[in-house]
């Protein structure tokens, strides 16, 4: 029995709030609207932070702490994304505009994201002078659910696009069905979310949940990658025929598997103790 693509190539328009020059005069120079990928990745960053906060006050921590180490790592997160888009996957960009680099709105990448929350959760550490694999290992195990609606984002906006086609699971694009990467790893990313949430349940070492994730994540990401098209108008740079993102997995599962082996040894700790996180200091005593 012969096959043929069964999804087909879904566009949602953007709600847009107030049109261009509503006011008049050129105010406001540009729709003012709500997209669907900023949309979606808008609500799994609310709902991953919603299932971190959760955990954490389940577990005891200190909830201005944790709450400030959240901030830290979304916020370099998100530049780092763009900067790691840009950077390796547009140098052109860089070349005509190093400005280019601090667009934060112009293109994200997934992996440059991750980068970008690494580098602020060491920067929240070198800062408050606190070991951050706990408050990293909490915001862990909660980010597969956030990141399913993420990657819908990427479904919806068709934007990794994969080779041509005829398998049943191909989405039909204009020009010839294709794997759709974004979708293909948003339905992988499912049973990795709630086997996530099921071990959530028991106490874990400071350290699982993001060894876990390396080891997991790491080797799915770099088989897709070889499936990304190269016959499209933009397509990945390759290096030594390889992509950004799969050089960067053969770092991840290196690290999950050098942090998989210190968590074996780890006992269950209790939630770090961070009191007066947030408060002002306490007066000096006057001196008599």
């Amino acid at each position: 029995m012969s096959s043929a693509p069964r999804i087909p190539y879904v566009e949602i328009a953007d709600l847009t709030l107030i049109p261009r020059d509503f006011f008049g005069g050129g105010v406001p120079p540009v729709d003012l609207s709500i997209k669907p990928f900023g949309a979606l990745v808008a609500m799994g960053v609310g709902l991953g932070s919603y299932l971190a906060v959760r955990q954490a006050r389940r577990l005891g921590f200190n909830p201005a702490a944790f709450t400030s180490f959240c901030f830290w790592v979304l916020a370099v997160g998100f530049f780092g994304g763009h900067f790691f888009d840009t950077l390796f996957y547009f140098p052109e960009r860089v070349v005509e505009n190093p400005l280019s680099l601090f667009m934060v709105w112009n293109g994200l990448s997934s992996f440059g994201g991750f980068m970008g929350a690494v580098i602020g959760a060491f920067a929240w550490q070198l800062r408050y002078k606190r070991s951050m694999l706990p408050y990293g290992d909490v915001v862990c195990s909660s980010f597969p659910a956030g990141w399913v609606f993420g990657r819908a984002g990427c479904a919806v906006a068709h934007d990794h696009p994969g080779v041509l086609s005829d398998a049943w699971y191909a989405v039909q694009y204009p020009g010839g069905a294709r794997v759709d990467l974004g979708l293909t790893e948003m339905v992988l990313t499912i049973p990795l979310a709630l086997l996530f949430l099921w071990w959530r349940r028991e106490p874990r070492p400071w350290g699982f949940y993001l060894s876990r994730f390396a080891l997991l994540y790491a080797p799915v990401r770099f088989v897709l990658d070889f499936f990304r098209a190269r016959d499209v108008a933009i397509s990945d740079n390759r290096y030594f025929e390889l992509t950004p993102a799969q050089w960067l997995c053969l770092l991840l599962f290196g690290v999950g598997l050098w942090l998989a082996r210190s968590v074996r040894r780890r006992p269950v700790e209790p939630a770090p103790t961070f009191d007066g996180f947030g408060q002002p200091p306490e007066p000096e005593p006057e001196s008599s």
